[in-house]
C-alpha cells in the first residue's frame, strides 16, 4: 500500500469531483482526503490524497484522471503514511509549538513548516539575520528584501510569486518563509502558513 497526493485542476460544476472519484477507484485507489487549494474564475484546483494497493499504478491512476472532461493533473507525489489531510498536520504542528520548551520553538516551526509544505527551504529571519533553517534557501538578502516590501500583499494576490510563502511574526519582529521549486504554492498553502506564523507569534 502506498499514500500519494493528486493535484487536479477541474470545472467548479456539479459532480466533477464524483468523476475523478470514479476514475480513481477504478485503478482500486481509496480517497482519504480532499483539500480544496483554490476556487474561482469557473475552475477548482483540489488535492486528493489517495491510498493505492501499489505504487506501480501511479501511473495508470494519471491516466485515468487526466481522461475526465475538462480535468486535468498538476502533480503526483508519494508521501508518508501519516500524511492525510494537510489541516490536521497543521493543526498537530500547532500542538507541538504549544508543548515544547520556549527555547526550541523556532527550531519545531521550521521542521514542521518544512514538512507542510513539502518545502525545498524555510528560514525565519529577523532584520536579514537567520535565526532557525531547513535545507538551502536562496540568498538571505534577496528573501529579506522582497519581505520587507511584501506587506501591502494578501494571501489570494495573483501577483504572488508561485515559489515562495510567508508569514510575519510581528510581536516576535519575525518573518517566516518558505519556497519550492517543484510546483507551484496555492492559496489554501498560504493562508495555512500564515496562521501558523500567528500563533507561533503568540507563543514566542
Amino acid at each position: 500500500m502506498v499514500n500519494v497526493v493528486v493535484r487536479v485542476w477541474m470545472p467548479d460544476r456539479p459532480g466533477a469531483l464524483g468523476q475523478v472519484a470514479s476514475r480513481i477507484g477504478a485503478v482500486r485507489g481509496d480517497v482519504l482526503a480532499i483539500d480544496i487549494l483554490e476556487q474561482g474564475a469557473d475552475r477548482v484546483i483540489d488535492e486528493l490524497t489517495v491510498a493505492l494497493p501499489s505504487e506501480d499504478l501511479i501511473g495508470l491512476l494519471t491516466h485515468e484522471v487526466d481522461d475526465v472532461d475538462g480535468v486535468s493533473v498538476e502533480d503526483v507525489r508519494v508521501v508518508d503514511a501519516d500524511r492525510v489531510d494537510p489541516n490536521l498536520s497543521a493543526l498537530a504542528l500547532g500542538s507541538a509549538l504549544a508543548e515544547s520548551p520556549v527555547d526550541d520553538r523556532l527550531v519545531v516551526l521550521v521542521s514542521g513548516v518544512q514538512r507542510l509544505v513539502d518545502a525545498d527551504w524555510t528560514v525565519v529571519l529577523r532584520d536579514g539575520e537567520v535565526m532557525a533553517q531547513e535545507g538551502a534557501s536562496p540568498d538571505v538578502e534577496w528573501i529579506q528584501a522582497f519581505l520587507d516590501g511584501s506587506g501591502h500583499l494578501s494571501a489570494v494576490d495573483e501577483s504572488l510569486p508561485g515559489d515562495l510563502v510567508w508569514g510575519h511574526m510581528l510581536s516576535a519582529g519575525l518573518t517566516l518563509a518558505s519556497g519550492r521549486s517543484n510546483r507551484p504554492i496555492h492559496e489554501r498553502e498560504r493562508v495555512r502558513v500564515s496562521l501558523v506564523a500567528r500563533l507561533a507569534d503568540a507563543l514566542l
